[in-house]
């Protein structure tokens, strides 16, 4: 009897009627389909990074998640804008580029801001990735609007997502591109200035600062493989104004 009810409301809703053995079927090939992807991203060889751009969730036109901004345009640059998945696991949006022979995981955590470590670590743990291995992409009161920088490692500098991440991978060695957003004017505060949308004059310089910002992650990163066997990389800051430098 239910098994009819079932065939009833398929046949009503002008869905092709299956028979239950065809629809046991075709779930488990979905399930088999999707571990098989899953298996074959966490334990594919070569070199892998994992690039996270930090922000709040449902929240990407604001200041604070210009991180998940630049992290959308490297996305575009990459040709996988339109291939993000939601991983449970992680509660985070991801998706997997190839750069030469590196593999890049690009996470959007699902999750507020001062808890986007969670999502990070728990990709560096399924990944198999070291804070080594994670580049941070976020947003910087200390810099004005178009300044875009990286910064290896170091402390969080009062950002609550970098310190989140800071904590659950406990570690601060991971590179930074810190964005600039400015500081608010006059008498409005921090956290108002944070959460509040970019202006319309801010909106028109936005797509160079996001090509600048993805710029220079993707050069960073292949820089990064071709001296790998060299010793380390220097610690410190490297500016980027205007054109991106190499």
């Amino acid at each position: 009897m239910r098994n009819e009810t079932i065939f009833q409301k398929q046949s009503m809703l002008g869905l092709p009627v299956l028979a239950p053995a065809m629809l046991l079927r075709r779930l488990c090939a979905g399930l088999r389909t999707r571990a098989t992807e899953e298996t074959a991203i966490a334990s594919s060889g070569g070199r892998r990074v994992l690039v996270a751009g930090l922000g709040n969730y449902g929240m990407g036109s604001t200041r604070h998640s210009i991180g998940m901004a630049v992290l959308q345009q490297l996305a575009h640059r990459l040709n996988v804008a339109d291939q993000w998945k939601a991983d449970k696991r992680c509660q985070a949006d991801m998706a997997v580029a190839t750069l030469g022979h590196v593999q890049l995981v690009l996470l959007k955590p699902r999750r507020l801001m001062n808890i986007n470590g969670r999502s990070v670590a728990s990709a560096a743990e399924k990944f198999g990735l070291g804070p080594e291995d994670i580049y941070l992409l976020h947003d910087e009161l200390d810099k004005p609007l178009g300044k875009v920088s990286l910064k290896l490692g170091g402390s969080a500098r009062g950002h609550n997502g970098v310190r989140s991440c800071i904590e659950c991978l406990h570690s601060d060695v991971m590179v930074r591109l810190r964005v600039g957003i400015g500081r608010p004017q006059g008498k409005m505060s921090v956290e108002r200035h944070v959460l509040e949308a970019f202006s319309s004059t801010e909106r028109e310089v936005l797509p160079r600062v996001l090509e600048q910002g993805a710029e220079l992650v993707l050069g960073h990163i292949q820089r990064r493989i071709q001296s790998e066997k060299s010793e380390g990389l220097s610690s410190g800051e490297t500016e980027h104004r205007g054109t991106p430098t190499s």
